[in-house]
């Protein structure tokens, strides 16, 4: 694997993604060589999340290409330096992830981003969950947070959910109005 240049190749990646999705293939098994498929491995990514980035890019304009690859790169350095570039064999369950409505300390979503985004860095969402959905964004977006920003916070505030909320809290324009 080569480390000076790995930007290149997921944008090579992602561009084949994108073009795979948009001449209508919805196979994602069918869009790598198997020597893309070891790069993929071998920088802690997914095909799983090239389709999910192409499909959202191609459905709804999001999240763009400099989005995806920020994200991917929390995930790169979380899996090389953490992981030790071991994947985990684990997946979390969709049906443990808190519902959509929950909140903590108003703010709803949050208890439901907190574990995907831990299960991204870990490695560990099943494919019918994706970080940075469209639930993830609006999230994010209405409480002006970058997506790899979340990630980053998270990594630093793992065994921390107060951590977490307090930099939500002093991000979010919405908890600055009620001051």
């Amino acid at each position: 694997m080569q480390h000076f240049n790995y930007q290149d190749t997921f944008k090579q990646l992602f561009e084949k993604a994108v073009s795979q999705y948009e001449k209508g293939n919805r196979d994602k098994d069918t869009y790598f060589t198997k020597d893309e498929q070891e790069k993929i491995a071998a920088n802690g990514w997914r095909e799983q999340d090239f389709f999910d980035y192409a499909e959202d890019l191609i459905q709804w304009g999001e999240p763009t290409y400099e989005i995806a690859q920020s994200i991917e790169q929390v995930r790169r350095e979380y899996f090389l330096h953490v992981l030790k570039g071991e994947p985990s064999a684990k997946r979390i369950s969709t049906s443990d992830l808190p519902a959509k409505s929950l909140s903590l300390d108003g703010i709803t979503w949050l208890p439901r981003i907190l574990p995907k985004a831990r299960g991204k860095l870990l490695g560990e969402l099943p494919d019918e969950i994706m970080y940075c959905c469209g639930g993830d964004r609006n999230f994010l977006q209405t409480h002006d947070i970058h997506p790899s920003e979340f990630l980053r916070v998270v990594w630093a505030n793992w065994e921390d959910d107060s951590g977490i909320l307090e930099f939500v809290k002093t991000r979010s324009p919405l908890a600055q109005a009620n001051v």
